[in-house]
């Protein structure tokens, strides 16, 4: 068991990589990309602290409940957390689901002496995205990358880069939380008045 500094999880969801996936967003980044979609959640602090095998049974719960095919890892930066994730990671494989994580560090950066646990988490991944997200090259052909720099990493047979220009049903979510709160995700957008 590992500890992870989880900043948000959508049990199912269907913009966030192919299929019907569970998606965790973990905090802290030390990146700063200007026009980061998920800014809230780069700054280095405690959000929800869990234990591996609270969020291992919850998608174990969601793969019953829902059919989720796969699980995807985002943040903030997952290799921050390597460690924890490639607990949560290598039990998603065990249950036949994909594992997709998205880093803005390039693949050939990812290793143990800059990320306890980076090789761990790789031997368990099925597609990695890598890369900055650079505003000044937005992508409009691929599927879930903000920009044309980022490159998929297909580290096992699971998926092929069909994945990448698959038409999608779904490219963005609006969840309303119980306080009220009108919720997004999905692929970058900007709110115009």
């Amino acid at each position: 068991m590992a500890w992870l500094n989880v900043a948000k999880i959508i049990d199912v969801t269907q913009a966030e990589g192919p299929g019907l996936r569970t998606a965790i967003w973990v905090q802290g980044c030390l990146k700063r990309c200007v026009g980061c979609c998920n800014g809230q959640f780069l700054k280095i602090q405690p959000a929800d602290v869990c234990d591996s095998q609270m969020i291992i049974e919850q998608i174990a719960q969601n793969q019953k409940q829902y059919g989720i095919e796969g699980v995807t890892l985002l943040g903030g930066e997952p290799f921050l957390q390597a460690e924890g994730l490639a607990d949560v990671a290598q039990a998603c494989r065990k249950m036949s689901l994909s594992v997709m994580v998205f880093s803005g560090y390039q693949l050939e950066e990812l290793n143990d002496n800059r990320f306890k646990g980076a090789s761990k988490l790789l031997q368990v991944t099925d597609v990695l995205v890598d890369g900055e997200y650079q505003q000044e090259l937005t992508e409009n052909v691929r599927n879930w990358v903000g920009s044309t720099n980022q490159q998929f990493y297909y580290l096992t047979e699971f998926y092929t880069d069909e994945i990448e220009t698959r038409a999608l049903n779904v490219t963005n979510e609006w969840r309303i939380d119980r306080q009220g709160s009108i919720l997004g995700n999905g692929l970058p957008f900007i709110l115009r008045a």
